[in-house]
């Protein structure tokens, strides 16, 4: 069961014609998005909710944009405790639940959404905490001390992380996109929070710069952590992220990238002698903090890490 996808129609007829869900397996927890197939959250979480002893199942939803303030608004008739929001579908979920939290506010995102007794629905994002406790999982350090460059900082997860840095007060920001103004934006929206009693160093606190490597060059001699926050990386054609060089044996690289394990961008900060860690650790950890949001309880931590290890593994 845990492999099914479902689309707005199945939705639609869930009373009238279910599936024939064995004992335990109806539908409690989803993922919306656009694609979805691929999604390696149900591997996770099907095996947390065994461990916990809650019956049901996290499935697969396929949803076109159009689709989605339908689908969501059907959930709480059809017995769902919440889902996950992926792409296309996070500005979706923002404006078309009841309640929003703060920080899904201020990230301008949610993916997670808790279906209350009363119909309500209730938005939350985790992938920013998410990121921060994969960083510190990764590497032991914490953003606040950290000074760090985004690659691909102009919106979706880079504008997310962008400001969930600015909000753990790092030590130094710089956002890179490659169309820069939209890393200006970004750098405009967050700079009241660098306006703290800081001492001045060296270097502006807050920076949005261009994707050329003279600029860089001159950044990241100033900086601690690169963070890519594009889709490069996924294919082995895919162009390199930095310039042969730009990488130096201190710099802690995340790349957000998780499939293949080992992307191109770590393979060139590993040739540097840099350490570096891919995303499926905040896949990971976004998701545990979904579940604790869902139930209220500590989510099986290691059970989730070991699923979603093994699933990783073998979608290759």
């Amino acid at each position: 069961m845990s492999n099914d996808v479902y689309t707005l129609a199945d939705l639609r007829q869930w009373h009238a014609q279910p599936p024939a869900w064995a004992e335990g397996e109806k539908p409690i927890l989803a993922v919306f998005g656009d694609p979805v197939a691929h999604s390696l959250s149900p591997q996770m979480m099907n095996p947390a909710l065994s461990a916990i002893g809650v019956a049901g199942r996290y499935v697969r939803l396929h949803i076109l944009e159009d689709e989605f303030a339908e689908a969501v608004r059907l959930l709480p008739k059809l017995g769902f405790v919440g889902t996950n929001v992926t792409i296309p579908h996070k500005f979706n979920a923002l404006r078309n639940v009841d309640e929003v939290d703060s920080l899904a506010k201020r990230l301008g995102a949610v993916n997670t959404v808790v279906v209350q007794e009363d119909e309500h629905l209730l938005g939350f994002n985790s992938d920013g905490p998410g990121f921060l406790r994969s960083l510190s999982e990764a590497f032991h350090v914490d953003a606040k001390d950290l000074r760090i460059l985004v690659l691909g900082a102009g919106g979706g997860a880079g504008r997310a992380v962008a400001i969930q840095c600015a909000l753990a007060k790092c030590e130094r920001l710089v956002l890179v996109n490659r169309t820069a103004t939209k890393a200006q934006v970004v750098a405009d929206e967050i700079r009241p929070l660098f306006q703290d009693d800081h001492l001045a160093g060296p270097m502006e606190r807050l920076e949005a710069v261009a994707w050329e490597d003279d600029v860089l060059l001159h950044q990241l001699d100033h900086t601690d952590l690169i963070i890519n926050a594009t889709s490069a990386g996924m294919k082995l054609t895919d162009p390199d992220l930095l310039s042969s060089g730009l990488i130096q044996p201190h710099h802690l690289i995340y790349d957000m990238v998780y499939k293949p394990a080992r992307t191109k961008f770590i393979a060139s900060a590993e040739a540097a002698g840099a350490r570096a860690t891919n995303g499926l650790s905040m896949l990971l950890h976004q998701g545990v903090i979904s579940f604790e949001t869902w139930f209220n309880r500590p989510a099986p931590v290691e059970v989730m890490r070991e699923a979603l290890q093994k699933a990783a593994t073998e979608a290759g």
